[in-house]
């Protein structure tokens, strides 16, 4: 018998409205229902035990007797997952999907999830487990059945399992032998409108095709187009499409280190980390998704009350705008492999974050620029956006938090400061291509004042780099952005030096950590992923593209058997730590693969 999975070698599923995780044995582990950060009904992910063992609730089961072993794979270019179950006995295919597709001249994003299930080979017996909690597992529902559905009830949900397997079966997590199809519909609670497997079966079909004309319009690269196309689903499937909002992970309190205590609940819209996507997703010709954050966006500013002299943009919102996501710590859970805490809500939205400011105007910018988009940003939006140029004027040499979040102190932060340049930087080119001079020469006057002080007060000659704040000697890999954002010329030799002493100090292989001073819970002991592929970028930037290749396809081989990535890669193991699947590490995967791959010139 297979051992039970505690691990992140899971698929993930989604529509753009929610998500749900998958593990190897066709268990779903973790989902929120009905949005990103709803109650996880499904919850197993981090409800579990230091020994391994799997728990009892806070999941949906398709248990194969005498399980041997298992396969899983996505369909094609899709969010469809196919998970194979092999025993002595049979096998069985179970395919997971989110419905998604377009009707009725809109889109069709459920709350919905679909999972068929199919008899392969010889004579499989199964047990379906349908075992929903409520309230973070505080409260187990009401369950009452139907002719073909069961229903799970308490005062804060209901949901309905509509199904053509025997429903006894089911309710009483009966073992019997699978002869033919079986398909179950799990979401609110209302009746189809046809039977489970003539909608099982369009969902899919639609499902399907919808997946494959998206990823049929990617702008790819010549090199690494499975990897990147994975990539650029995932972050799709990161976006919540009724607001643009785009969250950082799908999980809250998986470890960045085990017992390290650093568990946070990443299922929020960090504007930093969307600006991130956004642009990866821009590069492949993707750009739905910048249209729809640009309007949420445009929504953070006005809700905030910005103006030159009042209001502020907190680093982090809920994905309907909302600013109060109070971190408390859930008891019923056990976490991650018994590893408490479990946190729903960041305290991080009461952060001063100044980078923040520079963030919306880079999210923004290609706005003004790109005639692809079906309505391009004009002169009333580069108003509102002056206005968070306004705040990083005033507050680009202030202390603050950072973009790492820490807890205990404030420091004038580098990549604070470089973000604050950025948002003068961006205006001054914003308002050239509106027609605008004396705007742009206003904005770029001041961009020019900071670049000067940055350059003055980042760079360490005791160190030979750029260091994490003004007047400070600590390595943080954040400055690595400087190239990437435009900042300073990648041959320059500080910069040069910067990559070669993050490199030695910092670095661990082809890991790289984030900085080298230690922070509330003391040093970071793993590896972090995204600066993995800043410094890969940085060093392609610098001439040394051929290592930067050599980087790039061993950093591949640490992504989990269906191409994704979580926050943290312990060095030793090579085991995933952290969120999962995290935005930031895959977008390192997308923008590597641009920059490296080689052009399609060299074979057409």
């Amino acid at each position: 018998m297979m051992p039970a999975v505690s691990d992140l070698n899971l698929g993930m599923i989604g529509n753009c409205s929610y998500a749900a995780l998958i593990d190897t044995r066709a268990t779903v582990v973790w989902c929120c229902l009905p949005r990103f950060d709803s109650d996880a009904i499904f919850n197993a992910l981090i409800n579990g035990s230091p020994n391994g063992a799997a728990p009892e609730d806070g999941l949906m089961a398709i248990e194969l007797e005498g399980l041997s072993s298992s396969e899983q794979s996505y369909r094609d270019h899709s969010a469809i997952l196919r998970t194979v179950l092999h025993s002595p006995d049979g096998s069985v295919e179970v395919i997971d999907f989110a419905p998604r597709f377009y009707s009725k001249g809109r889109a069709f994003r459920p709350h919905t999830l679909v999972r068929r299930i199919r008899p392969l080979s010889g004579s499989p017996r199964i047990r379906i487990k349908i075992r929903p909690t409520f309230a973070y597992g505080r409260k187990q529902p009401t369950r009452t059945r139907g002719s073909n559905h069961i229903r799970f009830i308490s005062d804060e949900a209901r949901f309905r399992l509509t199904t053509d397997a025997p429903v006894d079966y089911v309710l009483d997590e009966t073992t019997f032998t699978l002869t033919e199809p079986a398909n179950l519909i799990f979401g609110p609670d209302e009746s189809l409108s046809d039977s489970p497997h003539a909608i099982a079966e369009s969902f899919d079909l639609e499902t399907q095709r919808y997946w494959r004309n998206w990823s049929r319009r990617l702008a790819l690269p010549l090199e690494w187009q499975d990897a990147v196309i994975r990539a650029a689903i995932t972050l799709k499937l990161c976006s919540y499409e009724e607001t643009g909002a785009i969250i950082a992970a799908v999980t809250t309190s998986i470890p960045e280190a085990p017992g390290s205590g650093r568990n946070w609940d990443y299922r929020f819209c960090w504007i930093r980390d969307a600006f991130f996507v956004v642009r990866a997703l821009n590069s492949l010709a993707a750009i739905r998704s910048m249209e729809n954050y640009f309007g949420w966006m445009m929504n953070v500013i006005a809700n905030a009350g910005l103006s030159p002299e009042n209001g502020r943009i907190q680093p982090v919102l809920g994905i309907g705008l909302e600013t109060e996501l109070m971190e408390q710590q859930i008891g019923t859970l056990s976490g991650y492999r018994g590893m408490r805490p479990v946190r729903v809500g960041n305290q991080a939205h009461e952060h001063e974050q100044f980078d923040v400011y520079g963030n919306v105007v880079l999210g923004a910018a290609q706005a003004f620029m790109d005639r692809r988009m079906a309505r391009m940003a004009g002169i009333t939006e580069f108003e509102r956006l002056e206005h968070a140029g306004t705040h990083a004027l005033k507050l680009y040499d202030q202390p603050d938090a950072g973009m790492w979040e820490l807890r205990s102190r404030s420091r004038v932060h580098t990549s604070s400061s470089l973000m604050c340049w950025a948002a003068c930087d961006r205006l001054a080119k914003i308002a050239q291509a509106l027609g605008l001079p004396e705007r742009a020469r206003f904005w770029a006057e001041h961009a020019k004042k900071i670049r000067a002080e940055i350059l003055e007060r980042c760079w360490s000659g005791k160190r030979n780099a750029f260091v994490e704040s003004f007047d400070g000697e600590k390595l943080d890999a954040s400055v690595l952005l400087m190239a990437e954002v435009g900042f300073i010329d990648p041959m320059d030799p500080r910069f040069v030096s910067t990559v070669e002493r993050i490199s030695e100090v910092l670095g661990d292989g082809v890991h790289v950590k984030r900085y080298e001073d230690a922070d509330d819970f003391g040093h970071a002991e793993m590896g972090f992923n995204i600066c993995a592929f800043w410094r890969l970028d940085a060093l392609a930037r610098i001439g040394r593209q051929e290592e930067a290749r050599e980087v790039f396809e061993e950093l591949l081989a640490y992504r989990n058997p269906v191409g994704l990535m979580s926050e943290d890669t312990d060095t030793k193991t090579g085991e995933l730590w952290g969120n999962f699947p995290q935005t930031y590490s895959m977008v390192g995967i997308i923008n590597s693969a641009m920059r490296l791959s080689r052009p399609w010139e060299s074979v057409v």
